[in-house]
C-alpha cells in the first residue's frame, strides 16, 4: 500500500457529550482542527440518542473550505431517496463531496424502539439493497426501477443530478463475513477495528473492496507522558465495565464482540495497544498509546498490511491533532521505507 494513498477521518463531538449552547461551536472548532491536519473528512455519528447528523453536516460544509463530512446513515431513520436527495442538495449547494458511512445496526434498545427486530446478517442484506438505490440515483440521469426483498422503486428520478466529481464516497463496518459482503456488493470501504501488533493479519488476500480501520492515538516525546495523558482522559471507572459488560450481553454487533473477547492485559504499558477506554464504555475503538515513534511504527505497519483509510476518535484539542500528526508523518516514512 502506498503511504500517499492513506485517508484520514476525524471524529466530530457527540450532542450528548458538550452543553447545548456550546456544541456547534465544538463541532465548528473540531471542524476546523481536522481540515488543518488534513483530514480528508469527519465522521459523524447518528443514533436516537444525538443530534441529526445532516444538520451537523451543515455546520461542517459552512465552516470549513474542503472536508468532507461522513455522515452515519441508518437506514431505519429515512427511505433510500432522501438519502441520496440529500446528497445531492449538499453538493448542488455548496459543490461539496460528502461521505456517507452506513450503518447496519444501533444500540439495541434504539432499533426496538423503532420497531425493529431485523437479524444481524439480514440487516447487511437490507442495507445493500439501500444503499444500492442510493448508488443508482445519484448515478444515473434516468428513472430509476428496483425491486428487492426491502425496498421497491418505480421510475423515481434525482433532481438536481450529483456530478460524478461529487459522488459520495461510502464507508460500512467490515467486522462480519455479512458486513465484507455488502461491501464489496455496494463499492464501500470496509472498516474493523485493528488487531494488536502481533495477532494482526492485514486486509483479507481475498479482499474485493478496500479495507480501513478505527482507531484512537495518544502519543507523547516520551511513553510517561502518553500513559499519564491517557489514564487522566480514560481513568479506570467501576461502573463503566459495568455499563459495557451489560451493553455487550444484548449487542449484536461483531466490532464490539471481537474487542470484548480480549483483555486489558493486551494493552499494558508494554504495548501501545490498549483497550482500556473501550472496556469502561467511554469509546468504541481500541487506544494506541505510546511515544510518537512507537506509535507510528504501529500506524506503519498497518499501512503495510493494506489498511488505508484510518478513522480516529474524536479529537478533545487542536494539540492532540498535532501529535496525531507527527505520528502519521512519521508513518507514512516507514511504510515507503
Amino acid at each position: 500500500m502506498a503511504a500517499s494513498k492513506i485517508r484520514i477521518f476525524a471524529t466530530s463531538p457527540q450532542s450528548k457529550d458538550v452543553d447545548a449552547d456550546e456544541y456547534r461551536r465544538r463541532v465548528i472548532d473540531v471542524a476546523k482542527w481536522s481540515e488543518d491536519f488534513g483530514c480528508t473528512g469527519i465522521l459523524v455519528y447518528t443514533d436516537n440518542g444525538i443530534v441529526d447528523p445532516w444538520h451537523v453536516a451543515q455546520v461542517i460544509i459552512e465552516n470549513t473550505e474542503s472536508l468532507s463530512p461522513l455522515v452515519a446513515v441508518q437506514p431505519v431513520y429515512m427511505h433510500p431517496y432522501s438519502v441520496a436527495k440529500k446528497l445531492s442538495t449538499f453538493a448542488y449547494l455548496y459543490g461539496r463531496r460528502l461521505w456517507i458511512n452506513m450503518v447496519a445496526g444501533g444500540f439495541r434498545n434504539d432499533l426496538l424502539a423503532l420497531n425493529d427486530s431485523t437479524p444481524h446478517d439480514d440487516r447487511y442484506l437490507r442495507l445493500t439493497e439501500y444503499t444500492l438505490i442510493i448508488r443508482k440515483l445519484l448515478e444515473s440521469s434516468d428513472p430509476v426501477s428496483f425491486a428487492g426483498e426491502y425496498y421497491r422503486v418505480e421510475n423515481l428520478a434525482m433532481k438536481p443530478g450529483m456530478p460524478e466529481s461529487l459522488f459520495p464516497g461510502i464507508t460500512i463496518s467490515g467486522s462480519s463475513e455479512s458486513g465484507m459482503k455488502a461491501a464489496e456488493d455496494i463499492g464501500a470501504i470496509a472498516i474493523r477495528y485493528p488487531q494488536e501488533p502481533d495477532k494482526e493479519k492485514g486486509v483479507p488476500p481475498q479482499a474485493k473492496t478496500p479495507v480501513g480501520v478505527r482507531v484512537g492515538i495518544i502519543a507523547r516525546e516520551s511513553k510517561e507522558e502518553a500513559w499519564k495523558v491517557a489514564l487522566e482522559r480514560f481513568p479506570e471507572d467501576r461502573k463503566g465495565r459495568v455499563t459495557h459488560q451489560l451493553a455487550m450481553k444484548v449487542s449484536d454487533s461483531e466490532w464490539h464482540k471481537q474487542l470484548s473477547e480480549r483483555s486489558d492485559s493486551e494493552g499494558s504499558y508494554d504495548s501501545p495497544y490498549w483497550l482500556g477506554p473501550f472496556h469502561t464504555y467511554k469509546t468504541f475503538c481500541p487506544y494506541l498509546v505510546g511515544t510518537h515513534d512507537e506509535v507510528a511504527k504501529l500506524i506503519g505497519s498497518y499501512i503495510n498490511f493494506g489498511f488505508e483509510t484510518f478513522i480516529l476518535d474524536i479529537p478533545p484539542s487542536r494539540e492532540e491533532l498535532e501529535h496525531t500528526g507527527t505520528v502519521f508523518a512519521k508513518a507514512r516514512q516507514l511504510a515507503g521505507s
